[in-house]
């Protein structure tokens, strides 16, 4: 049968995600029936699909399907996987190489380092049973502005972010041809993190709020005075490069120069001058903490919050700082999948823990170390709230525990955030696994007290019942009789924060869980 060229409706059959380009020449594709043909320029092989540039557009062919001929056919016996990742020089300094490590070694492969500058490494894969190459993982060391360009630039695969994507890099992402970089599976979180206010243990200063941050690192605040009634400057301690201030409104707008700042190479630095000098005050990842006193972060309405392991997964601390991989809706080299899909086991989990991060593994907080939230839910009572409401939600607290894992949505919206997304995946997949039998799973929805409180209370209880079913959608082999999943809502009757700043709303609106 005489060859023919592909055609429109075959052509959008074989319309795939998009492949790293590796490969810039001609190459022609014939079915193995020798019916169908196409032609064009290689862009890329992932080990299981070819992408070709053709007169269609971009088309991915599963390799199993065709034979190619011509310069730009890849070598598919010595295939190696090529992952180049850029971001986030706080992920790719200790974290991410961990886990490379660990996946490769935990696979059978053994992983060689190989420096090529102060910013630029790699891992080389080698299968040991097959004495040959198989994958390299290239990392640059950047920051997460970075590592969003590159990927934009087609100079990377997976981004490192200490922050989510804004608006300015999903338009360019999307005018690139890597899809919405805002939607869902594009970002995974690695490990959770957070910016902690330090000073030394010295200093008498035990609470600081959002507000007097950022008006420190504007210049308009530079003397303990105003603070703790001494007459001292405050130093303030900043690392060089660093990313994620702008997290809860830290970043100032309009930073003024001057020589109260001083500068650090690295957070551990930045951590031992700030333990050692009463007259400083420092920014740091909790990850990094040292032997400098964390402060407490306050509101206008007195309400106070603590950095905890606890807080930082159930997303409580206001500067909590999740560490993200981003990747483009294009087709990753399956080892690349692999890896990714390989960070959400325990073994991964262990890995973060070891590095000195936070992992997501839900923690039960019992009633009794609740008091904190307790007294602001009775501070805050009133004519919104009254008497009764908190006794109904004690009552329904009651021989339960706190999870850790809590649901927020984007900008107060439907959507939920990146780190929700996961919670969802990882409760759905703890109730088909059976860790939840014989319980009761309450699903608690609360808001800002902005508005009407029934009005309040109502649309609490809408996120709630969303979350409810999107837990139940992700656990299709769940066995409901086992267990009690209910959606329920107290509205504003357990404030976290203050209502007066955007972080503060958005925190209050959420949807925790609780265990009986």
């Amino acid at each position: 049968m005489a060859i023919e060229r592909l055609r429109a409706p075959v052509v959008a059959a074989l319309l795939l995600s998009g492949v790293t380009p590796a490969f810039a020449q001609d190459a022609w594709l014939t079915s193995r029936d020798g019916t169908i043909s196409l032609e064009g320029t290689m862009l890329g092989f992932d080990g299981e699909f070819y992408r070709l540039s053709t007169e269609y557009g971009a088309i991915s062919v599963d390799a199993q399907g065709v034979t190619c001929d011509g310069p730009g056919c890849p070598d598919l016996a010595d295939y190696v996987a090529e992952i180049r990742i850029s971001g986030a020089r706080t992920m790719g300094d200790v974290l991410m190489p961990a886990l490379v490590e660990t996946f490769a070694l935990r696979n059978g492969y053994l992983p060689r380092r190989v420096v090529q500058d102060d910013v630029a490494f790699r891992y080389d894969l080698t299968d040991p049973t097959q004495d040959r190459l198989i994958a390299r993982f290239h990392f640059n060391l950047a920051t997460t502005d970075e590592g969003f360009a590159d990927l934009v630039a087609d100079e990377a695969d997976v981004v490192m972010a200490v922050r989510e994507v804004n608006e300015a890099e999903i338009a360019h992402a999307l005018d690139a041809g890597l899809g919405d970089l805002s939607g869902p599976q594009r970002a995974r979180i690695v490990a959770l993190d957070g910016l902690v206010p330090i000073v030394s243990p010295v200093n008498p200063l035990r609470d600081i709020s959002l507000e007097a941050l950022t008006a420190i690192r504007s210049g308009n605040l530079r003397d303990w005075h105003d603070l703790i009634g001494l007459s001292a400057p405050i130093d303030l301690h900043e690392k060089v490069g660093d990313a994620g201030l702008a997290v809860g409104g830290v970043e100032p707008e309009d930073p003024q120069p001057g020589g109260w700042r001083v500068q650090h190479e690295s957070a551990s630095g930045l951590v031992a001058s700030v333990a050692r000098s009463p007259e400083a005050l420092g920014l740091t990842p909790f990850s990094q903490m040292g032997t400098a006193r964390a402060l407490r972060l306050t509101g206008p309405c007195g309400r106070s919050l603590s950095v905890s392991s606890a807080s930082l997964k159930a997303e409580d601390y206001p500067l909590a700082m999740p560490l993200y991989l981003y990747v483009p809706a294009r087709r990753l080299p399956l080892l690349a999948r692999e890896f990714l899909g390989w960070l959400s086991t325990p073994a991964a989990e262990l890995v973060v823990r070891r590095a000195g991060y936070v992992d997501q593994v839900p923690m039960l907080i019992p009633l009794g170390a609740q008091g904190d939230r307790l007294a602001n839910a009775i501070q805050a009572a009133g004519e919104e709230v009254s008497l009764e409401d908190l006794r109904e939600m004690i009552e329904a607290m009651r021989g339960a525990e706190r999870l850790t894992t809590t649901f927020r949505f984007r900008g107060g919206a439907a959507a939920l955030d990146p780190q929700s997304e996961g919670n969802v995946a990882r409760l759905a997949r703890d109730i088909e696994a059976g860790v939840y039998d014989d319980r009761q799973i309450t699903l608690a929805g609360f808001s800002d007290g902005r508005g009407d409180a029934a009005t309040n209370r109502k649309l609490a209880l809408q996120r709630a019942q969303s979350v409810e079913a999107a837990v139940r959608d992700a656990a299709p082999t769940a066995d409901w009789n086992k267990l009690v999943l209910r959606a329920i809502a107290f509205g504003e009757a357990l404030p976290l924060a203050c209502d007066d700043s955007v972080w503060g709303r958005q925190a209050n609106r959420r949807v925790e869980v609780w265990i009986r």
